[in-house]
């Protein structure tokens, strides 16, 4: 069972397991300079919403290097996939803005035991399906 999914890129022991998810959701005020007093703020509408998987792979008990190129290739793709809770819950569609990895526990041929990512991604609240990825392009 995946613990979420991206598409049909399924986040689980085997490919890119992760720790933590962490989401941070934004809300616009705009503000109004006032004279002799506070400024007044205005409610204009949701922000961005953000969320940020971090987790380890252990390329000889989990996922290794090439499921992060997998993740690399739908970044590039400009597209955006939707989202899939393991529970079941679709969270909408979203866009991979950025991915880090950080190697370590190197063996004699510079192969890493250890690679740690960090995966950024932002909701696309556009009703537009037009830039909504083949979900055979995310297929692990």
């Amino acid at each position: 069972m995946p613990l979420m999914s991206l598409g049909l890129f399924a986040f689980s022991i085997k490919t890119a397991p992760f720790e933590t998810l962490k989401r941070s959701t934004q809300y616009r005020w705009a503000s109004k300079d006032r004279v002799g007093r506070a400024p007044a703020y205005q409610s204009v509408g949701p922000g961005e919403d953000s969320l940020t998987i971090e987790g380890t792979l252990a390329p000889e008990l989990t996922g290794g290097p090439k499921n992060l190129d997998k993740l690399r290739e739908m970044m590039a793709s400009g597209k955006v996939w939707i989202l899939t809770a393991g529970t079941g819950e679709v969270m909408g569609k979203w866009f991979i803005t950025q991915i880090e990895e950080t190697k370590s526990h190197m063996l004699v041929n510079s192969a890493a035991r250890k690679i740690a990512f960090t995966l950024s991604l932002k909701f696309y609240p556009d009703d537009d399906d037009a830039l909504l990825g083949k979900l055979m392009d995310s297929k692990t």
